[in-house]
């Protein structure tokens, strides 16, 4: 018996399930204070389990439809930023309204059928759109296209892939890089496929507005698309105003560093900008935790709108544009991963300095 008490007691290896569902806004915020309350040995093992349980089993703050609403906001939002046509934004909101009630349907349903759910969204999307094209020549492609798509996009896992991999994370960073890319695979599939039964060539996927949106509306869009956000994803009220904060940010080093420096080098500046606000903003009392700010300015700096335009047209035979695609949506992703090291290591002098 004593024996058998050593061996229970010595170190062992066991493999648990990390679990299939995506954790919304607000569980990321209670799991890493759950976290910093554990490191600071105020939460013993088996109490820090149960509140661990206790938050994958919450329940959303904003019901399915404010949910469904927040994520017509949020396509809203994406398109004035992508400055497509007025008709292109309409379109766009209705598809991201419907996007929106197959979303909370199928992730209701449970992990397994959300497999399904980045194929079905986007040849829908795209089907609808190839077809009212056809019939309303005012409407353009890409933003009716890209917008409803946006929380698809797997934008915030490549960029951590490549900050993970720049560091010398090499496993976890591998993993998500690949995670990341069959994303963008199925959404391209899906595309490709609506455009095959719609009749129309791949290539229409790029096809801009006309007569996009006023020069003001992006930053209206900012806005709109940070509370869609905050509904949909279900953050908290208090965060809502940091999350914007941070958006604006982003969004303003972007659209300085593309006037100074270039498309590529814009996502840097908006990324170094923006890293030293979140984690200002993390040591707020109301400030959420600095990854809740990151992942939605991650979506606004679109390295995976990039990424899913230069997949979908090297699929689609169109290899040099594809290709083409592809390395700015890298050149993109590096530049924003070398934008946020650059901004902790700034971030964390500044709050240094403040203790």
């Amino acid at each position: 018996m004593q024996r058998q008490g050593c061996n229970a007691c010595r170190p062992h290896t066991a493999v648990a399930s990390a679990g299939g569902r995506r954790l919304r806004l607000d569980q990321v915020d209670d799991l890493f204070r759950l976290v910093a309350e554990a490191e600071s040995g105020s939460v013993g093992a088996l109490e820090g389990l149960c509140r661990l349980q206790e938050i994958r089993d919450r329940r959303p703050p904003f019901s399915p439809p404010a949910r469904v609403l927040g994520y017509a906001v949020l396509a809203f939002g994406i398109a004035l930023i992508l400055r497509g046509g007025w008709a292109d934004v309409g379109v766009a909101t209705v598809l991201g309204l419907l996007v929106g009630v197959l979303e909370v349907l199928v992730r209701r349903l449970g992990p397994t059928f959300g497999v399904f759910l980045p194929v079905a969204a986007s040849f829908g999307v795209a089907l609808s759109v190839f077809l009212l094209v056809q019939a309303v020549p005012q409407v353009s492609v890409t933003t009716p296209l890209i917008a409803p798509l946006v929380i698809f996009l797997p934008g915030a896992l490549l960029t951590t892939a490549v900050i993970e991999l720049s560091t010398g994370q090499m496993i976890s960073g591998a993993g998500r890089l690949s995670a990341g890319m069959m994303q963008l695979v199925l959404l391209a599939l899906g595309i490709l496929g609506a455009a095959q039964v719609a009749g129309v060539p791949a290539v229409s996927v790029t096809q801009l507005a006309v007569e996009p949106v006023p020069e003001w509306a992006p930053w209206l869009g900012v806005a709109l698309f940070g509370a869609g956000v905050v509904v949909h994803n279900g953050a908290r009220t208090r965060s809502a105003g940091w999350i914007i904060l941070v958006l604006y940010v982003a969004y303003a080093g972007q659209v300085v560093g593309g006037l100074l420096l270039g498309g590529v080098l814009s996502a840097f500046v908006g990324a170094l900008a923006m890293t030293p606000v979140a984690l200002i903003a993390a040591r707020h009392p109301t400030g959420p935790p600095a990854i809740v700010s990151f992942m939605p300015a991650f979506w606004l700096l679109v390295p995976g709108a990039l990424g899913l335009l230069g997949i979908t047209k090297y699929l689609g035979e169109d290899r040099v544009y594809g290709a083409a695609s592809l390395t700015t949506a890298g050149a993109t992703m590096v530049a924003i991963a070398l934008g946020v090291l650059l901004g902790l290591t700034a971030g964390s002098g500044l709050t240094r300095s403040e203790t």
